[in-house]
């Protein structure tokens, strides 16, 4: 008798479902771009919070968007299985392609830019010889190395030892948080221009106002939106999920509004303590984060803390990055798009072991293009324009479930009225086309040395491989004889 297949098994509860979104989601956004967008868009001066409300809003229909499709469709590589069963099978490939490219190249990019944070807390020790070593180009390219490999091996091991890795971290980092959201609102403008005089002689006179520019408002929205790619990473682990038609679509909504408004409080508690003005002038002629700006009026210790803080936020994102991109790869191969090798299942630890080995390849890939380009920049860029598009497809493909596959539409466990479904998918729709418009005019129009410093050409380009990829493929199941419609109407067996 044939031994049956290993299958990945469902382990993962509330928590650790709501800790993968958590953690995909804040990273070096939270540190880096409420403040970094003074140079990037400038002119938003004050705008910057209303700008990162107004960026919730497309989000938000996103997320009940996935949170409805998750509770009918609970399986590994939810993205992709439910635009695939629900739109589209080429377009559901392409979006979930798209999107596991620019995971992949940034879950590099993230661990390449760890270091020069890890670097900073060194330094605030007085280490400076560890600090010194840390900035030399090979060391800092084998530890990105090393933290990728680190959390791949975790992530092989099983749901317990990605549990106990993540959760520690995702509590320290709120931690550590809370620390600069309430030292932000301790202090006032008055108490950082004082600190600002007695610490490096120099005079500052905030600007009051600015002019209002909606186009300038809408600009920085579409870069803020940003801030709110993660939480799918919970509908990749859709396979593995105690209980998925009710804890995937919770830990979503959880994700996303926690996250938000932790998110929202860090960057207004900085900007309470620190002028916008005295942001958007540093932010023109160096790289600035929130403990940099705080270090003015904080005590030496209280500034290697959130320093650490920083450090454990990107860290926290390559675990769960890397359990989004390998169930990604894991969906493929079980629908037959990708080498059947990449659909095994480690016989002990129930993890798609070969998945995450090719993850951690790809991320590597990244660290190295961050380091030899020298523009890490250009990563992110391309995951923005991969999720707004994979955001796009899923309010599409709520729109499309009920004609396309009824069956499955009656899975549908939360927000069943379909009125309300439309609602959410049209609106969605609407808002995610304006959002991608905006960035992508932005992208094309932006000054850069070289046609590939554009993300929009190099996301196409990424696209035009996918789609010879997928025809191939599709071709092959043809010659085959394997009733295609057939497949891509049913959800994967488990």
């Amino acid at each position: 008798m044939d031994k049956k297949p290993t299958k990945l098994t469902r382990q993962m509860g509330l928590l650790a479902l709501t800790a993968t979104g958590v953690c995909s989601m804040l990273g070096a956004s939270i540190n880096v771009v409420p403040f970094m967008i003074q140079r990037n868009v400038p002119g938003i001066g004050p705008y910057v919070l209303p700008a990162f409300a107004f960026a919730a809003i497309p989000a938000l229909f996103a997320a009940f968007a996935y949170a409805i499709l998750a509770s009918a469709m609970p399986r590994a590589g939810g993205s992709y299985i439910y635009a695939s069963r629900g739109l589209n099978p080429y377009l559901g490939f392409v979006a979930s392609f798209s999107q596991w490219f620019g995971l992949s190249i940034v879950i590099g990019v993230i661990a390449y830019v760890t270091i020069p944070f890890i670097r900073d807390v060194t330094l605030s020790l007085g280490w400076d010889g560890l600090s010194t070593a840390l900035e030399v180009g090979w060391i800092r390219v084998c530890l990105a190395l090393s933290l990728i490999w680190t959390f791949v091996w975790i992530n092989i091991k099983g749901a317990k030892s990605y549990e106990r890795a993540l959760l520690p971290m995702m509590f320290l980092m709120f931690a550590l948080g809370a620390i600069v959201i309430a030292a932000g609102f301790s202090f006032d403008s008055n108490d950082f221009l004082m600190a600002l005089k007695t610490k490096e002689g120099r005079d500052f006179s905030p600007t009051t106002r600015i002019d209002f520019d909606w186009r300038v408002f809408l600009s920085a929205a579409a870069l803020l939106f940003s801030s709110f790619i993660g939480f799918d990473s919970i509908a990749q682990a859709g396979g593995e999920a105690k209980n998925p038609t009710k804890s995937l679509p919770k830990a979503i909504l959880i994700a996303i509004l926690g996250v938000g408004t932790f998110y929202f409080l860090f960057a207004a508690a900085v900007y309470h303590t620190v002028p916008w003005s005295f942001v958007a002038q540093e932010a023109m002629v160096k790289d600035i984060t929130a403990p940099g700006l705080l270090s003015y009026v904080l005590p030496a210790g209280l500034g290697v803390i959130i320093l650490v803080g920083a450090a454990v936020a990107l860290i926290n994102d390559l675990p769960a990055m890397l359990l989004s991109v390998s169930r990604l790869m894991f969906a493929w191969a079980k629908d037959g798009i990708f080498p059947e090798m990449i659909s095994k299942v480690h016989p002990k630890r129930h993890t798609p072991h070969y998945a995450l080995i090719v993850a951690g390849l790809m991320a590597s890939v990244g660290v190295l293009g961050s380091h030899f380009a020298g523009d890490f920049f250009l990563g992110i860029d391309i995951m923005v324009t991969s999720m707004m598009v994979n955001f796009l497809l899923m309010c599409i493909t709520l729109l499309t479930i009920g004609s396309r596959n009824p069956e499955l539409t009656q899975e549908i466990k939360i927000i069943k009225n379909r009125k309300t479904q439309l609602f959410i998918g049209g609106f969605g729709t609407i808002l995610l086309l304006a959002f991608l418009g905006i960035h992508t005019y932005k992208d094309l129009t932006s000054d850069v040395s070289d046609w590939y410093f554009h993300s929009t050409p190099i996301w196409l380009i990424v696209m035009g491989l996918a789609s010879v990829l997928f025809a191939y493929k599709w071709q092959q199941h043809k010659n085959k004889g394997v009733d295609i419609s057939k497949r891509f109407k049913k959800l994967p067996k488990e």
